[in-house]
């Protein structure tokens, strides 16, 4: 098959340069430059404590010289084995919850020399399975993911050849793996008594998406404290959206407008807390608030919130990744972290109408 070019003009700018690209050296360019055997320039990135400290430094003078950069995957692959290489399948990239546990991911791999390859699904289901076989297609020593998607049995195969899985924050569905989770229902559960405690008996539960693992525990701790209270749960009070295009403020807005708004929200997590803080703006008496997740300027605008520590979250996880490589067999390992209520004033408005 043969393609024409049609039209390509070149200019140069007012002082550009021209940039010109050489040639990578290769394993053997080095082991001509330092004298040796391109056995043994592979063998000291492999085997260092097996070469003389002579070599060494000649083979790695040589290496700086020339530029070169040993490509740990290919010899990985070599080996037939994993590489050290460590993945992680993340939600949109944008969100301070997800990137807090990519940074104890990583923290946790890089004491103990793993890279960290990061990719994201944008909270979508449809990519989750095609980003996931791309990570695996590079051969990762194990794969951490926030499941979206509503069936991780296409990981089973994988992981019956050694590959583990470690699911966060939502548990794998339709899979063996190990998972770290909050203690969802217990934080939501401790939301809604707080806003009892203070008097409010007309509490909403707002939320988006509301399919998810921790949504559905979440709403479960909110009327666990209702029924705890001797309240019934109202339907109309749950404001769950499973639709992540949809204006969750103008929802919400609607809630409070109504004629028997409540006085009180449980925001299901930061992105709902935000919305309803934007549709409580102008507002002369807002409802009482309490988000789940901590979110940056959350201590500056007063909003309670139930917290938890994506770092560690982060690092519980990439600790059982190390683990299960090193040993593959044995029953999964499901590790629930602990949330706690930060009272910062919106959760500690009394009932007004």
């Amino acid at each position: 098959m043969s393609y024409a070019v049609i039209g390509v003009i070149a200019r140069a700018s007012h002082g550009a340069q021209a940039m010109t690209v050489q040639t990578r050296a290769t394993l053997d360019d080095v082991a001509k430059l330092a004298g040796v055997s391109a056995k043994t320039v592979s063998r000291v990135y492999a085997q260092r404590e097996k070469v003389s400290a002579e070599t060494v430094e000649r083979v790695l003078s040589a290496a700086k010289r020339l530029r070169f950069r040993p490509n740990s995957l290919a010899r990985s692959l070599r080996r037939g084995g994993p590489s050290k290489t460590i993945g992680f399948i993340m939600g949109e990239l944008l969100n301070p919850f997800y990137y807090g546990i990519a940074a104890g991911i990583e923290r946790e791999l890089a004491a103990h020399g793993s890279p960290l390859i990061v990719a994201t699904t944008d909270d979508s289901p449809d990519g989750e399975e095609h980003v996931a076989d791309a990570l695996l297609a590079q051969r990762v020593g194990a794969l951490l993911m926030i499941p979206v998607g509503d069936d991780q049995s296409y990981l089973e195969g994988e992981r019956q050849l050694g590959t583990p899985v470690i699911a966060i924050d939502r548990p794998a569905r339709n899979l063996v793996a190990d998972a770290v989770v909050l203690e969802n229902r217990a934080g939501a559960r401790t939301a809604t008594t707080a806003l009892l405690t203070q008097g409010h008996r007309e509490i909403a539960y707002v939320c988006n998406p509301a399919s998810v693992y921790t949504q559905l525990e979440r709403v479960q701790g909110y009327r666990d404290a209702l029924r705890d209270a001797g309240i019934a749960v109202d339907g109309r009070r749950e404001v769950l959206l499973d639709d992540m295009s949809l204006p969750l403020e103008d929802t919400v807005r609607e809630l409070l407008c109504a004629a028997d708004a409540p006085t009180a929200i449980v925001a299901g997590n930061n992105r709902a807390c935000v919305a309803a803080l934007r549709a409580m703006r102008g507002l002369r008496h807002p409802p009482a608030l309490i988000g789940f997740d901590d979110f940056d300027t959350a201590d500056v605008l007063g909003v309670s919130v139930i917290a938890h520590d994506p770092v560690e979250m982060g690092r519980t996880a990439a600790r059982l990744a190390l683990e299960r490589m090193a040993d593959p067999a044995g029953f999964t390992t499901r590790v629930e972290l602990p949330t706690w209520l930060i009272r910062r004033g919106s959760g500690e408005r009394p009932p007004e109408r």
